[in-house]
C-alpha cells in the first residue's frame, strides 16, 4: 500500500460513512474522553483530578499510540490507515 493509498483510505474512514454512522471524530473522541475520565476517577481515586481529565485530543493521541504499538509488533496496512486517521 502506498502513502497515497493510506491517506485516501484514512480520508474515507474519517470523512465517509463512518462519520455518518458515529458522528464526527471530534464528538466521538469527546465522549470517549468523558468515559475514560469517569473510569479513571472511579478506578484510581487517589490520583490527582487533573490526571483523570482526558480531552478529545488525548484520545486521538493515545489511540494513535495504540496503533504505533501494533505497528511495532507487526506492520499492517490497516494500522497505518487508522494511524493516519487519528492524526487527522
Amino acid at each position: 500500500m502506498t502513502r497515497k493509498d493510506i491517506l485516501e483510505n484514512a480520508e474515507k474512514c474519517v470523512c465517509g460513512q463512518r462519520e455518518q454512522d458515529y458522528g464526527t471524530p471530534e464528538n466521538n473522541f469527546e465522549t470517549i474522553a468523558q468515559l475514560w475520565s469517569a473510569y479513571m476517577e472511579a478506578a484510581h481515586p487517589n490520583l490527582k483530578m487533573a490526571m483523570n481529565e482526558f480531552t478529545a485530543k488525548d484520545v486521538a493521541v493515545m489511540m494513535a499510540l495504540l496503533k504505533i504499538a501494533r505497528i511495532a509488533r507487526g506492520p499492517s496496512p490497516d494500522s497505518f490507515v487508522d494511524l493516519a486517521g487519528y492524526a487527522a
